[in-house]
């Protein structure tokens, strides 16, 4: 049994993800903040889904900028599962607030939930995942991280995303002495869930449709399918990298 830790797995690629995962012989961990009841029915619906799949599925929410939450949710799953072979950090947001109008705890925040969080995942997942070769760890990383032009930058959560960035690749030389790999996968402009705009009106949505060469939004499903391959057996020889998703949107 492979047992997997993913935040953010109610919706998006978090969400993309378990669906990917899940058949038998996984056991699936999921998390979302859950601050209110339709965020916590979109994670047990989603805990369902992977349940018909074959996987062996628990759900825990919990609000990832307070300290303790992320220990709390590994050691909830050694209880429900055994040790944990892999962690998907697919946890974050998209704040648009400019420099000038982001306050301190916004950008603090920002770092709690994407960097702060995954710290304290993977310190406290560290003993099962090295264990042996087969830990895998990937974080869902933003284009926001590595585009800079007017009009089209997230200062706070950019900066969360590059010391995520930083803190996933100095773990990857912490896991490779047995064989476990750790690596980024940073998404372009995504097309979000039925209801869910994120940090965009609809027609800004539409033009960053057509802001790569390909034209088009990323699906959830397309992030996902690297992320089950940097988790794969296959990809055992790959750890440290930033793997751009985004249809050639960081090209120039």
């Amino acid at each position: 049994m492979r047992v997997s830790i993913i935040t953010g797995g109610g919706a998006g690629i978090g969400a993309a993800v378990a669906r990917r995962l899940a058949a038998p012989g996984q056991s699936l961990m999921l998390h979302g903040q859950g601050a209110d009841e339709a965020s916590r029915d979109r994670l047990a619906a989603v805990a369902a889904e992977c349940r018909q799949a074959g996987a062996e599925v628990a759900w825990q929410c919990g609000d990832l900028a307070v300290a303790g939450t992320a220990s709390e949710l590994v050691s909830a799953t050694r209880d429900a599962f055994g040790p944990v072979d892999a962690l998907v950090h697919a946890a974050g947001f998209a704040d648009r607030r400019s420099f000038c109008d982001l306050p301190r705890d916004g950008l603090d925040r920002a770092y709690a939930v994407i960097a702060g969080a995954f710290h304290e995942l993977a310190s406290a997942a560290l003993p099962d995942l090295l264990r042996d070769g087969r830990s895998r760890v990937v974080a869902i990383s933003s284009f926001g991280a590595h585009r800079f032009v007017t009009g089209g930058t997230f200062p706070a959560s950019a900066a969360a995303k590059a010391a995520l960035e930083a803190l996933v690749r100095c773990l990857a030389i912490e896991l490779a002495p047995m064989g476990g790999t750790a690596n980024v996968v940073s998404p372009g402009y995504t097309r979000k869930d039925p209801g869910r705009v994120g940090a965009l009106d609809p027609a800004a949505w539409q033009a960053a449709a057509k802001a790569n060469p390909l034209q088009r939004l990323a699906e959830p499903d397309d992030i996902a399918a690297t992320v089950q391959f940097l988790l794969s057996a296959g990809a055992g020889h790959i750890t440290g990298a930033v793997l751009p998703v985004d249809g050639g949107l960081t090209l120039g």
